[in-house]
């Protein structure tokens, strides 16, 4: 019966196919926001992949600044699985949810300060497909995998580009964040490799961007070790120990090694109850495991959310000790988020999401775990597609909150590092936002590439959402090609 529904929704979407072309619509005011949008928003859908089966769904938020000579950036989010919506509120979108409040029977809206937007055209993408508001026309399509996602969101911006022609000059720049690092160089090599073969219409790919990016998932995980003895959550002797016993290898680890798997245990007791992805907040969910596995994304209260009214959710989540929760706020974009006001301001497609979530969970990335129904984890590194683009004119900016543990800088320091790069007029030197430090950072290049890294004090996972100002500052200035 349930597959025979299936079929049914299917025949449904498909039944309306001649409206599946791109859409766009000019979104004045949204629900819960006093008056007209002071920006200009636009919603839709690009459909992409054989037969343009997969429709993915955008924000698209003009330049606040100079639209015609801005960058053009598209963002994406983690998981992967996770709707872009968290990034419009919690990370580098025009606006925020003030907690608490409501309007329109939904979470109130403010301008947000630091908003990316100010200085560059962005393109919030729902990608891979079941993400956020994107949905499929056959069965078929569901199933995704990194490779399916690169290639679909490359042919995305050039169908982008080509239904706005008026930002076909504009610097363009692959940017995202978490488990996007996988995916962000090999979009951004397919588009330079199809410049290279004539696809039309040419783009003006200048480069990407990267915040804690997933980009070697064995080392990456390996690094977990090393930042837990960096910030004293073990200690050296059992460091070094578990360094020897394990061979310096803690993700693929040889389970007939005891003495190695005694170690790994005893780290992960002692990080057990720190929050991976940002170590000074408290832990909200089950018990991390530090070098093997762990990898938390936060579910939000399904109950909380299914069985109280819109008013019941409070401003702050207040556990026993006086710590606040960040998960609850989630809960605020969820609640907006499936208003059917919303999805009808935002043009959402009748019938194509029954429920929008801010992670699809059948799209985690655990690692070490297989892959998910919906989901194939088929590449395991792309530090391959970061070399490949050091022969390109190229431009990158890589930053790491440096209290994440989840992708810690570590790890994304030793992935640089084996590019070979050289250190052109910076090695680990302070930068100052607002007269304070805000981080440290390198500049590296080789011939016409050039990468910057930077860590952001104080920042976790999600840099922007902990950090806002200092990330803007960042960016503003990499922008505008100015140091760091």
């Amino acid at each position: 019966m349930q597959k025979q529904n299936i079929c049914v929704l299917f025949i449904l979407v498909l039944a309306s196919s001649t409206i599946l072309v791109s859409s766009q619509t000019i979104v004045k005011s949204l629900p819960g926001y006093p008056g007209p949008l002071p920006f200009k928003l636009e919603t839709g859908y690009i459909g992409v992949g054989e037969d343009e089966a997969v429709q993915l769904f955008y924000y698209f938020v003009e330049s606040e600044g100079n639209p015609d000579e801005d960058p053009l950036i598209i963002w994406l989010a983690g998981g992967p699985g996770c709707g872009t919506l968290r990034a419009f509120f919690f990370e580098i979108g025009p606006m925020q949810i003030k907690y608490g409040s409501y309007m329109d029977n939904v979470p109130a809206l403010q301008l947000d300060p630091n908003s990316w937007t100010k200085v560059a055209n962005i393109i919030y993408l729902d990608a891979p497909t079941l993400t956020g508001y994107s949905y499929t026309t056959t069965p078929d399509a569901v199933r995704s995998s990194d490779t399916d996602s690169a290639a679909q969101t490359a042919e995305f911006m050039r169908k982008f580009v080509r239904d706005h022609p008026r930002f076909l000059k504009n610097p363009m720049y692959i940017t995202g964040i978490s488990y996007s690092g996988i995916v962000i160089p090999m979009i951004t090599e397919n588009l330079y490799r199809g410049n290279d073969e004539g696809l039309e219409p040419k783009v003006n790919i200048q480069g990407y961007m990267g915040g804690n990016p997933l980009t070697d998932k064995t080392g990456d995980i390996n690094s977990r070790l090393e930042y837990a003895y960096r910030v004293a959550l073990i200690s050296q002797e059992l460091y070094e120990a578990t360094q020897k016993d394990c061979n310096y290898n803690y993700a693929e680890a040889d389970s007939n090694n005891l003495q190695c798997m005694l170690d790994i245990d005893e780290v992960n007791q002692r990080v057990g109850d720190i929050n991976i992805q940002q170590i000074l907040d408290p832990d909200c969910d089950p018990a991390t495991n530090l070098v093997r596995g762990g990898n938390p994304i936060t579910k939000g209260s399904r109950r909380i959310l299914k069985e109280n009214a819109i008013k019941m959710l409070p401003a702050r989540s207040i556990l026993t000790d006086g710590a606040v929760c960040r998960g609850v706020y989630y809960d605020y974009a969820t609640l907006w988020a499936n208003d059917k006001n919303v999805m009808k301001a935002l043009n959402v497609r009748e019938g194509t999401v029954k429920e929008w979530l801010l992670c699809n969970l059948d799209m985690k990335y655990n690692y070490g775990k297989p892959s998910m129904p919906q989901y194939e984890f088929n590449v395991q590194s792309s530090v391959v597609y970061h070399q490949k683009l050091t022969q390109r004119n190229c431009r990158a900016l890589i930053f790491s909150g440096d209290h994440d543990m989840m992708v810690s800088h570590v790890g994304t320091r030793a992935w640089i590092n084996s590019l070979n790069l050289s250190i052109t007029d910076s090695d680990w030197e302070a930068y100052y936002v607002n007269g304070q430090n805000g981080g440290y950072k390198t500049t590296y290049a080789r011939d016409n590439y050039t990468l910057a890294f930077a860590t952001v004090k104080g920042a976790g996972h999600t840099a922007p959402e902990f950090k806002p100002a200092e990330c803007f500052e960042i960016v503003k200035r990499w922008f505008a090609h100015r140091p760091i």
